[in-house]
């Protein structure tokens, strides 16, 4: 018997794979939804990479439907995204839309997987970012996305959003996540300021049994210090 149902959106990245095993781990039947494939998930759905907005959400929302058979989710956690740098001097259209696609995308698709599949009370979870708070001159698309991401999660938590009732949409809005491909690229870095990726999941976790839920429609500033985490709800 599973403790519940929870499907992660970008579930073979970094952030996502931890997700999947901590889920995993405290007994969840797990659904991976990403560009490729995550075999520890109970269900894992392959999004065409060409396909079109539509194309895409159609194929999530149908496939996670057909992989519960009449069930519902308790969670819907979309930790999908990618990081592009770059002013409006050089390539802004190209930069822009491959975030637009990885976090706009994935995150409207999973806000469409909620609508029709969560359970009453569950969890929607995303993906926005610190900075995008403010203006981001050297990563304008990042920031442009991620800012998109902030005001769906306020939309959402509104009412008549189309979601069930009783339900929390919340963004975590990490500074720098603990993962293995920062430290590659910042190995000089203070680790001590980054977030751990089982620090997230926990949380995620607590989340989706209704323990320490934040108010619905938070912006989550995740900000750790000497390897300790606090949460700051963003005004």
């Amino acid at each position: 018997m599973s403790a519940g149902r929870v499907v992660i959106y970008g579930g073979k990245g970094a952030l996502g794979s931890a997700c999947v095993d901590h889920f995993k781990a405290n007994n969840y039947w797990v659904g991976s939804i990403d560009l490729s494939e995550n075999d520890k998930a109970d269900v894992s759905i392959v999004v065409p990479r060409d396909g079109s907005w539509s194309d895409q959400e159609a194929t999530v929302v149908g496939k996670v439907g057909e992989s519960l058979a009449g069930e519902k989710l308790d969670a819907v956690i979309c930790v999908a995204g990618g990081w592009a740098g770059g002013n409006a001097k050089k390539d802004l259209a190209k930069n822009a839309e491959l975030m637009w696609k990885q976090s706009v995308w994935t995150s409207s698709i999973s806000a469409a997987v909620a609508a029709q599949h969560l359970k009453e009370c569950g969890l929607l979870a995303l993906t926005g970012a610190k900075p995008a708070l403010e203006g981001t001159p050297g990563m304008i698309g990042y920031g442009m996305a991620k800012a998109a991401v902030h005001q769906l999660t306020r939309s959402l938590a509104g009412s008549n959003s189309g979601l069930p009732g009783g339900s929390l949409v919340v963004s975590i809005l990490p500074v720098t996540l603990d993962t293995p491909m920062n430290r590659k690229w910042m190995p000089d870095a203070d680790h001590g300021t980054w977030t751990p990726l089982t620090e997230v999941a926990g949380l995620f976790l607590n989340w989706t049994k209704a323990q320490e839920r934040p108010k619905n429609g938070s912006l989550l500033q995740l900000i750790t210090k000497s390897g300790t985490t606090e949460l700051i709800a963003a005004e």
